[in-house]
C-alpha cells in the first residue's frame, strides 16, 4: 500500500494541480491585515521571513509599506518558484526547501501565514522558528466549527485539495502557541466570512445569520456557524534575538 506524505503534495505538483494561482488574489487582504497589526503594536520589522511563502504575493505587498527592510520568502515546493519572477522589482530574496537547513540568520519578524495547519508536527515547527526570530505572526484557518464538523464534508475538502491535517478553533490555536513557550501578544479575528478576498454567493448568504449570532456572542458564534480566520502576534517569552545574521 503506497502512503501519502503530507509533504508530498507540495514536492509533486499535486497542490499546484489543485490551486493554480497558489491564492495570490488573497495577497492584498492578507498585507493589509499584517500591516494592521504591526502598526496597532508598532512593530517597524528590519527584516521580514514569510515561511512558506507559496507565490510570494503577500512579501510583494509588504515591500510597498517598508521599503528599506530584508524581505525573505521560503517555501519548499520547487513549484511555487514560477511565480517568484514576477516579483523581481520587488528586492525579495527567496529560496526553495526547508528553511531549517538552508537559514543562516535571525529575522525581525516570521510570517507563518496558513502553514500550521499544514506541518506533520506544529510544536516542533514553532520550536524551531522560535530560534531565530522573536516575533512570530500567524494566520490560522478556523476549520474546527460546529457547522463543519457536521456536514464534514468542508473539512475533508480542505483536507484533499489544500492539505489541510490539523484543525483549529481560535482557543486551540492560542493554546498550541502557548505551549510551545510564545505569548501571544495580540489576536484579531480577520472577518474573512464578511471582508475576504473572493467570497462565494454561498458565503454572502451565509453571513445573514453569521450577523445575527456574532452580535449576540462573537466567539460562541464562530464555534458554531465558522466564517472567520484568525490573525496572531506572538513573541519568544524566553530568547532575546537580535535581528542580524548569524555569526
Amino acid at each position: 500500500m503506497k502512503i501519502s506524505y503530507p509533504e508530498s503534495r507540495y514536492l509533486s505538483g499535486d497542490y499546484l494541480h489543485h490551486n493554480p494561482s497558489w491564492d495570490m488574489e488573497d495577497s492584498p487582504w492578507k498585507a493589509k491585515k499584517i500591516i494592521n497589526i504591526l502598526e496597532t503594536e508598532k512593530i517597524t520589522p528590519n527584516s521580514i521571513c514569510d515561511i512558506g511563502c507559496g507565490a510570494g504575493g503577500v512579501l510583494a505587498e509588504l515591500r510597498k509599506k517598508y521599503a528599506h527592510a530584508q524581505l525573505f520568502g521560503f517555501d519548499i515546493s520547487p513549484d511555487a518558484t514560477r511565480f517568484w519572477p514576477q516579483h523581481a522589482n520587488s528586492n525579495i530574496t527567496f529560496q526553495v526547501g526547508d528553511i531549517f537547513q538552508l537559514n543562516n540568520r535571525k529575522y525581525g519578524i516570521i510570517l507563518l501565514l496558513d502553514v500550521l495547519e499544514h506541518v506533520p508536527d506544529p510544536h516542533s515547527f514553532l520550536i524551531k522558528c522560535k530560534e531565530i526570530s522573536k516575533n512570530l505572526l500567524l494566520h490560522f484557518p478556523l476549520d474546527l466549527n460546529a457547522i463543519n464538523v457536521l456536514r464534514e464534508r468542508p473539512i475533508l475538502k480542505a483536507r484533499r485539495n489544500v492539505g489541510h491535517i490539523h484543525y483549529f478553533t481560535k482557543n486551540i490555536a492560542l493554546s498550541l502557541l502557548k505551549e510551545c513557550g510564545l505569548k501571544v501578544v495580540a489576536w484579531k479575528y480577520s472577518g474573512a466570512g464578511f471582508n475576504g478576498p473572493h467570497r462565494s454567493l454561498k458565503t454572502i448568504f451565509a453571513s445573514i445569520p453569521r450577523q445575527l449570532v456574532y452580535a449576540l456572542n462573537k466567539d460562541i458564534g464562530v464555534k458554531l456557524l465558522g466564517g472567520e480566520t484568525l490573525f496572531v502576534l506572538a513573541k519568544n517569552k524566553v530568547a532575546d534575538l537580535m535581528d542580524t545574521p548569524k555569526s
